[in-house]
């Protein structure tokens, strides 16, 4: 899903809508919602001129007719980029696995030594982040896996 929120300095296009949007932000999904915002005049120009590629204006006009070319625009805009995964968050997918991993698959998939992957596991994700890692032997050696809190 594309969203589009509309704060007191900007147009961002995000993936989705935030949790729980400042008061003064407008999330729009479809053009209904772009209607439907209560966008005084000076702000619609204001968000017209601000697209990229477009003739400025400094005026509105017919009301309608620039809510659906900006609307037109809006959708002509690239998609946002995704959140880039780091290594942390790979070595903890990982870990989530049934099937668990051990400290080779986790060298192959991020090309560090031995040492750093332990202390990875030791430092970074149990003493900082507080999960829970839990080594057993197994067939393919020292499997490391995150345990199941709770239930």
């Amino acid at each position: 899903m594309r969203v589009y929120v509309i704060n007191a300095d900007n147009l961002i296009v995000a993936r989705e809508a935030p949790a729980e949007p400042d008061e003064n932000e407008i999330v729009i999904a479809c053009l209904d919602e772009l209607r439907a915002a209560r966008l005084t005049a000076k702000r619609l120009i204001a968000l017209w001129n601000g697209l990229p590629g477009v003739d400025r204006v400094h005026k509105v006009g017919d009301r309608e007719v620039l809510i659906d070319r900006m609307w037109s625009a809006l959708e002509a805009l690239p998609d946002p980029r995704p959140a880039r995964s780091t290594k942390q968050a790979e070595v903890i997918g990982l870990l989530r696995r049934p099937e668990g991993v051990t400290v080779d698959e986790v060298r192959a998939a991020t090309g560090w030594q031995p040492h750093t992957v332990r202390g990875v596991f030791s430092g970074a994700l149990r003493k900082k982040l507080g999960l829970a890692i839990v080594g057993t032997k197994e067939e393919r050696g020292r499997v490391y896996r995150i345990a199941e809190t709770g239930v």
